[in-house]
C-alpha cells in the first residue's frame, strides 16, 4: 500500500536506516495526558513504533504500539495511568521491524524472532 501524493523526489530509506527526525513531548497536567509528536525519515518499508512512558519511582505509567505506520508525521495522545503532578517521567520511543513466521496450516508454538530496533530516543518531561 502506498501514501497518497507522494513526492516522487523524496528518497526512502531501507529499515537499517530509518531514524526519529523529531519528537516532541507536551505534557497535559489538567487531563493527565501527554501529546506526543513524532517524525521520521522517509521510508520504504512501513516501521513499528513502540512507546514507554514510566514514572521516577520506574512505574510503568503508559504504553503503546504503533505497528506498520504509513505516515512519516505522528502525533499521539496517551493517558498516563494515575498521573502525578509534579513528578519526572521517562519516556523511550523505538522504532523497529519485526520479521513474523510464515502461516501454517498445522497449529504449532512458534517463538518469534527478536524485533529488529533500528532507532531509539529517551527523554523526560515533568507533569506540572
Amino acid at each position: 500500500m502506498d501514501i497518497f501524493f507522494n513526492d516522487p523526489n523524496i528518497v526512502r530509506l531501507p529499515p537499517e536506516e530509518v531514524r526519529l527526525r523529531d519528537v516532541q513531548i507536551t505534557p497535559q497536567p489538567e487531563s493527565g495526558r501527554v501529546k506526543i509528536h513524532l517524525e521520521l525519515t522517509p521510508f520504504q518499508k512501513r516501521p513499528n513504533i513502540s512507546v514507554s512512558i514510566t514514572s521516577s519511582t520506574g512505574k510503568e505509567a503508559a504504553r503503546t504500539t504503533i505497528l506498520e505506520t504509513m505516515l512519516t508525521k505522528l502525533e499521539l495522545t496517551i493517558h498516563l495511568r494515575e498521573p502525578e503532578p509534579g513528578s519526572e517521567y521517562s519516556v523511550e520511543i523505538s522504532v523497529y521491524y519485526q520479521k513474523l513466521p510464515q502461516p501454517s496450516e498445522e497449529e504449532v508454538e512458534v517463538q518469534l524472532p527478536e524485533p529488529m530496533i533500528v532507532d531509539r530516543q529517551k527523554t523526560t518531561f515533568i507533569m506540572a
